[in-house]
């Protein structure tokens, strides 16, 4: 029996998640996108300036939204990583331009740093990254989906 065409696993996008310390958001980000997208998200996360670890406060509120952190770790921007990735989202909040050389593709997305604030603050940033690797992985989907012409 032939598999039908929507059971073929769609392409997998590696996806580099950027900010400034490898810790919160982009953290965040990365986990999300094994949870909600694994199926056409490979994801990665660096930081400009990693902070050395991720904030306990990441780790507990990723903890809430059923997130696995198993495998990350705060790190730099490796160059192989930037000429590998087929997008590079930014959250640095420093704009993009000169600032990923070799990056086939970057998305700036302006979200606030929850850094050392109180778990609220997470919460809320956490949501809106859910949000944001949902559309994002919907996305990649609708464009691995063949059209009505095959």
């Amino acid at each position: 029996m032939c598999a039908e065409p929507s059971a073929v696993a769609p392409h997998r996008r590696r996806v580099l998640f950027v900010c400034i310390g490898n810790s919160c958001r982009s953290q965040l980000a990365e986990a999300f996108a094994r949870k909600l997208g694994a199926d056409v998200i490979e994801a990665s996360s660096a930081g400009i300036h990693p902070f050395g670890r991720i904030a306990d406060s990441t780790l507990a509120v990723g903890a809430e939204f059923g997130l696995s952190f198993d495998g990350q770790y705060s790190k730099p921007i490796e160059t192989s990583e930037l000429r590998h990735a087929d997008l590079v989202v930014n959250m640095s909040g420093i704009a993009s331009r000169g600032l990923f050389p070799g990056a086939r593709r970057t998305m700036e997305w302006q979200i606030d740093d929850p850094f050392e604030e109180n778990l609220d603050v997470y919460r809320r940033i956490a949501r809106e990254i859910e949000t944001r690797i949902t559309a994002l992985a919907a996305e990649f989907r609708a464009a691995a989906t063949p059209g009505p012409e095959g």
